[in-house]
């Protein structure tokens, strides 16, 4: 396997996961199914392009998910008030 590759998000340099296994081990458990059957029924051409898509996938964001969380509560509230 090789080392796993690094980026910069948020300022912070984080791990990209550049195997199979790790790609789908840092995923959620939730979609781990959706991965396999991407990798599963990707062709010789497709292989590197559905890698670097779930690559990216599995590298945390916290911008992104402050965001996520902010949308969150937005809509709790907003289902609160109806």
């Amino acid at each position: 396997m090789g080392k796993p590759l690094k980026t910069y998000v948020g300022g912070t340099e984080v791990d990209v996961p550049n195997s199979i296994p790790d790609i789908r081990a840092t995923l959620p458990e939730e979609r781990r199914e959706e991965f396999d059957r991407a990798i599963n029924g990707a062709g010789l051409h497709e292989i590197h392009a559905v890698m670097r898509h779930w690559m990216l996938e599995a590298v945390p964001d916290p911008e992104a998910e402050r965001i996520l969380d902010r949308l969150a509560r937005d809509e709790a509230e907003r289902r609160s008030v109806a």
